[in-house]
């Protein structure tokens, strides 16, 4: 007897699920995802998913410091000093 293929539960699904699934789409594997669970994608249908995951997450921290240095008033390397 084969091992039983554990599909993903949509019902409960982390934030990091959700995000997979969402690659998962956008790349054309999501039914293959939901009928056959993660362990049926090539590794290069799950290295192209990790791959677009780790760039998102990449630019969404970019974009959270760029955010935080415009509330901070925190620019960096501008010259604050009135020169007459």
């Amino acid at each position: 007897m084969g091992k039983k293929v554990k599909l993903p539960d949509l019902a409960n699904l982390t934030e990091h699920e959700e995000r997979k699934l969402e690659i998962a789409e956008e790349i054309g594997v999501y039914d293959k995802v939901i009928h056959q669970g993660w362990r049926s994608l090539s590794a290069r249908e799950s290295g192209k998913i990790g791959g677009i995951l780790s760039r998102r997450k990449r630019e969404e921290k970019e974009r959270e410091k760029r955010q935080g240095n415009e509330t901070t008033g925190n620019d960096e390397g501008t010259d604050h000093c009135d020169h007459d």
